[in-house]
Order: structure tokens, then C-alpha cells, then sequence
């Protein structure tokens, strides 16, 4: 039986949608573990549409914004969930994630890359960009973004 204690230390060291993001994600390994249709292309596929229609505007108009680029210049990556989160793997791993504002309360969304994404510029490079909209000018930067991650 956990203490009191123990629990109050836990309680204080994740927030709630953190708490829920690590569900998520040991749900999604859990799918995996199971294979069959769950773990193919096209499940992964309906499982990311699903997050990107469950997103509040304006972060639901970026998502699915992003999935029809990243499925036009970059078709070698595979959608499916990352913490809940819409994300593009190639060879199983997550090379990029759409994060909504809403999913730990904060005031943008951003658009993220693991380090299996070759992005290295000299020994400092970013990772992660915010978005508050996406208009041509930044659908552009991302096409190139993703060029390079998979380069």
C-alpha cells in the first residue's frame, strides 16, 4: 500500500495531462505489443485522424494541415500516436509530432522533432517550433524542415 507521502510526491510531479500523456503512450505500446491491424500503417493512420478531429480550433485546422503536407513530401513517414499526440515515424521511429496547445495548457502549438530527424546545424539547433498559424510562408519552412530531417 503506497503512504500518504508517496502519493503527494507523485501527485506534485506530473500535472494531470502529463499524467494522461504517459497513459496514452503506454496504451500505444501496449497496441503494438499486440500487432495485427492495430500495429499496420492504416490503423496508425486512423488513430492520428481521430486525435487531429478531437483538437479544439485552431489547432485542429494546423493539424490536419500538417498531416496533408507531411503526407505529400514526406510519404516515406508512417502516422500514428506518440503520448497521444499526432506524430510521423519512419522505420518505427518518431521522427516528428504535432503537439495542440490544449494538450498541456499551454499558449501555442508546436511542431517537434526527435533526434532521429537530421536537423544538426554546427553543435546548436532547434527542435521544436511554435505555430500560431500556418500560412504559406511557414508550410514552406516546414516542407524544408522535413527534407532535411530525412535527408
Amino acid at each position: 500500500m503506497k503512504s500518504r507521502k508517496t502519493a503527494a510526491i507523485k501527485a506534485k510531479a506530473f500535472s494531470a495531462e502529463e499524467r494522461a500523456a504517459m497513459r496514452e503512450h503506454i496504451e500505444e505500446f501496449k497496441a503494438q505489443a499486440r500487432g495485427g491491424r492495430r500495429a499496420g500503417k492504416d490503423y496508425g493512420e486512423a488513430d492520428v485522424l481521430a486525435k487531429i478531429a478531437a483538437l479544439a480550433q485552431p489547432d485542429r485546422a494546423m493539424a490536419e494541415r500538417l498531416h496533408a503536407l507531411i503526407k505529400v513530401h514526406a510519404p516515406q513517414l508512417t502516422p500514428r500516436t506518440w503520448y497521444g499526440m499526432p506524430a510521423y515515424a519512419k522505420d518505427g521511429n518518431v521522427v516528428c509530432f504535432f503537439q495542440s496547445a490544449q494538450k498541456f495548457k499551454t499558449r501555442y502549438a508546436t511542431l517537434g522533432f526527435s533526434d532521429k530527424a537530421k536537423l544538426d546545424e554546427g553543435q546548436m539547433w532547434p527542435t521544436v517550433f511554435a505555430l500560431r498559424d500556418l500560412t504559406a510562408t511557414e508550410e514552406a519552412r516546414i516542407v524544408a524542415l522535413l527534407k532535411q530531417a530525412l535527408s
